[in-house]
Formats: structure tokens, sequence, C-alpha cells
């Protein structure tokens, strides 16, 4: 590109991602210009233009956005089953594309977009925003350093309160995001595989049930004549309900009942009897060549929020809060003693790794840098996960070359 030129970027899909997080990031550059907001609900496509007070012009489709603007790169935040037609659509005009994560649902879509991607010779960048959280990117550092020798066992445990809202939104469906495995565990599984510089993964075994959030689950006592929901902000209960999520007055502008007209889309279903086939928690385990094993445990249950790493090598021991931004490492034979790294925490959502995340495409669309999240990075965490999401279902061991 040019050197003073912006870059031109189109974002296609305007939920809460797309908008509050890569929007607000790129209203703050001046080597940026976003010029254009898809999306299937013109009800939300406005609301983002008017909060980001953005010149961009508004489409229902990226066929139309693409017969009409010149754009350098587009941003992809729909719903995950969305991820890979778009994804090769935008390519096939020659886009550069950053895909929030996953890459995609099924690994033989993640195949197609990296051939794709070669062949248009564009930059298809993964939305890994963990790979570039200062605290894991100190832990890469031990791990590359061999302060833990040869590393043979990796854990992450994450708790995240806040996940109990993916039964109130589309997450909770499968065919929608794939799965939880998919659609959040990918996140996890990328930084074992960055982490352990990317070994190849063999097999997958993997746990999941709804043990919680189901009408039995309701934690009070229901009235005769009153059902929950079918809304938090509707509900007959929201005063008595700890899970309530009512949409403020400026979500409802994007949400609310003129967005739900136009496509039937309640953003806060009662996360208890909502229709859900996903899963509130589980344990997914993955053995790679040369012995390596990683654990995965996610629970959307409780108050607390943290991701907590544990690695483990023949040298010694690391383990990892990300809430508090800590790394202990416990050397085998306690030559140094045990010590903490405190790793100073950086502006910006997710611990500052959403801003970096947006400045690493922007200086891989100008030419300046290569992904550091690829095609290949997205096929592999997805493959995972798709894995995991057949392990559940079936109740079996699924070997990763079932799905190529």
């Amino acid at each position: 590109m040019e050197e003073n030129k912006k870059i031109r970027i189109g974002i296609v899909g305007t939920g809460s991602r797309g908008v509050d997080c890569f929007g607000q990031l790129l209203i703050k550059r001046d080597d940026v210009e976003i010029v254009a907001l898809c999306d299937i609900n013109p009800v939300r496509a406005k609301f983002a233009k008017e909060h980001l007070n953005v010149a961009a012009n508004l489409y229902n489709s990226i066929e139309e956005m693409a017969q009409k603007e010149t754009l350098d790169a587009v941003i992809i935040t729909t719903p995950d089953y969305l991820h890979h037609s778009l994804s090769l659509y935008a390519l096939k005009q020659n886009w550069h594309v950053l895909v929030d994560k996953p890459l995609c649902t099924k690994a033989a879509d993640g195949a197609e977009l990296i051939r794709a991607a070669k062949e248009c010779s564009k930059h298809l960048m993964i939305g890994f925003n963990l790979r570039h959280h200062a605290t894991l990117k100190r832990l890469k550092k031990l791990i590359d350093d061999g302060e833990l020798g040869k590393v043979f066992l990796a854990e992450n445990r994450e708790f995240y309160d806040g996940g109990r809202t993916y039964m109130a939104r589309w997450n909770r469906f499968y065919e929608k995001s794939g799965g939880l495995w998919i659609h959040k565990g990918s996140h996890d599984f990328d930084i074992f595989n960055w982490l352990l510089d990317f070994p190849k993964p063999l097999r997958v075994t993997a746990f999941a049930a709804v043990n919680v959030l189901k009408p039995e689950g309701i934690p009070f006592e229901l009235e005769a004549g009153h059902e929950p929901g079918p809304g938090c902000n509707t509900c007959y209960y929201k005063d008595k309900c700890k899970d309530k999520w009512e949409l403020t007055e400026d979500n409802l502008k994007a949400w609310g009942d003129e967005a739900v007209a136009q496509d039937g889309y309640l953003k806060n279903t009662c996360i208890y009897t909502s229709e859900k086939d996903t899963h509130d928690n589980g344990i997914a385990m993955v053995e790679y060549e040369g012995g390596i094993k990683a654990s995965h445990f996610e629970c959307f249950i409780g108050t607390k929020n943290d991701r907590c790493y544990t690695i483990v090598g023949d040298r010694g021991v690391a383990e990892v809060s990300l809430h508090h931004n800590r790394i202990t490492v416990m050397p085998r034979w306690n030559e140094k003693g045990n010590y903490v790294i405190d790793v100073p925490p950086e502006d910006g959502s997710h611990g500052g790794a959403d801003p970096s995340l947006v400045d690493m495409f922007c200086r891989v669309v100008r030419g300046e840098a290569i992904p550091n999240s690829t095609a290949e990075h997205g096929l592999l965490s997805s493959a995972i996960g798709q894995a995991a999401e057949i392990s559940r279902r079936e109740h079996r061991t699924v070997e990763i070359s079932e799905l190529f």
C-alpha cells in the first residue's frame, strides 16, 4: 500500500464484537477508514454507524458490499457457521481478511480457505487475541527459552462466569456455533498448539453436558401462572433472578424490539428455559505426536473468572493465572527456588490483547508484517474442537485424521 493511504475496511457482522471491540479500536487509528458496515439486520447496522460515528455505507449482504465498495480488507464477526462462506467470498474479492475465531466449524472448510488464500495471495488472519495477551506471550518466551525443559503435559482450566450468556444467545445452538468446543475452545486449543510449537494433534476425547442451566436448575420457586422469560428485560422474575442479563438502553437500540422484528433474534433469552444443544461445562483431552498431552476444562457456572494454565516440562512446572497476570515457576530440582513473574497489565479489552491484534492486522494489510495467527493455525484449533464435539456426542475417542 501507499505509505500515507488509509486502509479501507469493511466490517461484516455488526454485533458486540464487530462494533464494541473491532469498530471502537479502528476509529481510534488515523491510518484506517471504516467505509462499510454489513449486517443482515438493518437496525443493528444503522446503530453501529451511529454508535461509531463513521460515514460508512450500510449493506445487507457481502455481495452488495463487494459490488459498490473498493476495500483493502474486511473483518468478519458473524456467527461462526458463516465464517467459511464469508471468508471465502472475501478472499475471492482480493481482500485481506481478519475473521474472528473460529476459522470454521468443519476442518474440511478450513482446508478450502487455506487454498483460497494462497491462490489470491491475500492474508487470512484469525482473531486469536489470546496470542497477544502479555502474560501468555511471557509464558511462551519462558517455554521457548527452555526454562521448563521439554514440555510433555499442559492443562488449562477456564472459569467464565460471563459464559452463561452463551445459553442466552445464538452460541447455544450447535448448528450456528459448531458447539462450544469450537466457539469457545478454539481459543484454548490454539494456545496449546502455539505454546507447544504446533505438534501434530492425533486424537481427542471429550465429555460435556448441561448440568445446571436447564429448567430444573432455576434457583428460586416459580409462582403459579407465571413462566420465566422469554427475555430478561421482560421476565416476571427479573427482580429475584441473580442470573438476569438485562440489556441497557444503548443495547436496546441494537437488540431491542425493532431489531427482533427484523430477524426474530432475542439476545437475552432465559438461560434456564432456552432451547440449547451445547454445554455449560466440560473437559476435553488432546494427545499430540511425541506423547504430549493437553487437557482443557471449561465451566460457565459460578462466580470465578480466570484462565488457569499448568505447563509441565522435564525441567520444571509453570502455573499461570491470566486474571492476575501472574506466572509461578517451579524448577524441578529447585536449583533457583520457585519464583513468580508478575506481568504488567496492558490497556484495552482482553488484557490489552485486542488492541495488539488489531494493530497486527493493520500492519499485515500494509505489508509491514506477516500474521502470527494464520489460516493453518485456525484449521488446527477448529479440527481439535470439531473432534471434541464428535467425541462428546458419540461417546468415543476421535482420530483427527477422520476429519480430513
